[in-house]
């Protein structure tokens, strides 16, 4: 948020002079920067301290933050956050600006303010990683976008790693027509090159051959299959309670000695009529059960989907209000 703002101050006073930093040539009055005076504002992520520039005359006034305003609402900090995500056409960005700040500003005004932030967003994208973490959660999720004059469904992979020091980071998002192993394949040789040296648990779903390309790539990697996938899966088609409680023994056994009995014991009762179910279990058991390995704290992080999912909630929350992307920035 800092940078953001910094960069919008940034672009508003190149509007304002009319040449950017260091171009003197197209430089035709006087007026000139004037270093920068400091300046505390409070937002929903706590307080930031952001300089900002001035001119020699005393001309520019700030407009994306007024003097004396010094609260960001997080419905701004929001907007400000979605107009580079979503990289709208200019005329809506347009009245996007004028909706937050009461104020008009002219396309090549729009066009220097986004396009500094571009280089910050290829940083982000290219910047090293740990050389180690203990836990990576990798998933997509499905967008509609407009693309061409269509609407188009989108996957969007995700990669979120767990830090040796307990922090969660988004190591990695990019956009995709569809989900695939050899796409993950490619990703994942890619955070190897960002400095990436061993995974130590990955958390994935059922996508065929997904496990089979972190192997290639992190040969020492224990592989979680996420259990509520299998869950989900299994019960596709049905809607039996007993069926689903059976089902439940299994996967919320003690030890892994007990859920292969509990398992053994739902394929008695319902294998004829669902052999598809257990076999299902069996055929991908062994990375399935990885999570027994663990103590219990460990073993409810990496067997759900709650790390992704809340990942997940907070995109939707910030791109719920509009249907249709227009254009999304491939990560």
């Amino acid at each position: 948020m800092k940078i953001m703002i910094e960069e919008f101050y940034q672009g508003e006073l190149e509007e304002e002079l009319g040449y950017t930093k260091c171009d003197y040539r197209n430089k035709d009055f006087n007026n000139s920067r004037n270093g920068y005076s400091s300046k505390k504002l409070k937002s929903s992520a706590g307080e930031i301290k952001v300089n900002v520039p001035r001119d020699r005359n005393g001309e520019y006034e700030p407009q994306v933050m007024k003097k004396h305003q010094n609260i960001i609402g997080e419905d701004l900090e929001v907007k400000i956050i979605s107009m580079y995500a979503k990289r709208m056409t200019t005329s809506d960005i347009e009245s996007h600006i004028e909706e937050i700040y009461g104020y008009q500003v002219s396309d090549s005004s729009i066009t220097r303010i986004t396009n500094k932030i571009l280089p910050l967003v290829k940083e982000w994208q290219t910047r090293p990683l740990e050389t180690v973490y203990p836990i990576v959660f990798m998933d997509a999720i499905h967008y509609h976008i407009r693309s061409e004059g269509q609407i188009v469904k989108k996957a969007v992979y995700i990669a979120i790693g767990i830090s040796s020091s307990g922090e969660k980071d988004v190591i990695g998002m990019w956009v995709r027509e569809n989900e695939s192993a050899k796409f993950w394949l490619s990703k994942l040789n890619e955070l190897k090159s960002r400095g990436v040296e061993d995974i130590l648990i990955a958390c994935v779903d059922g996508l065929t051959g997904f496990a089979n390309a972190i192997e290639a790539v992190c040969p020492q990697t224990q592989i979680q299959q996420y259990i509520i996938h299998q869950i989900r899966s299994s019960t596709q088609f049905v809607s039996i309670k007993a069926l689903i409680a059976d089902l439940k023994l299994v996967y919320k056994a003690s030890t892994e000695e007990n859920m292969l009995l509990n398992l053994e014991s739902f394929d008695e009762k319902w294998g004829k009529k669902y052999p598809k179910i257990a076999i299902s279990w069996k055929n991908n058991w062994l990375r399935l059960s990885t999570y027994f390995k663990y103590p219990q704290e460990i073993r409810t992080l990496i067997y759900t989907t709650n790390t992704i999912e809340e990942y997940n909630r907070q995109l939707r929350k910030v791109t719920k209000t509009n249907q249709f992307f227009q254009q999304m920035i491939v990560y």
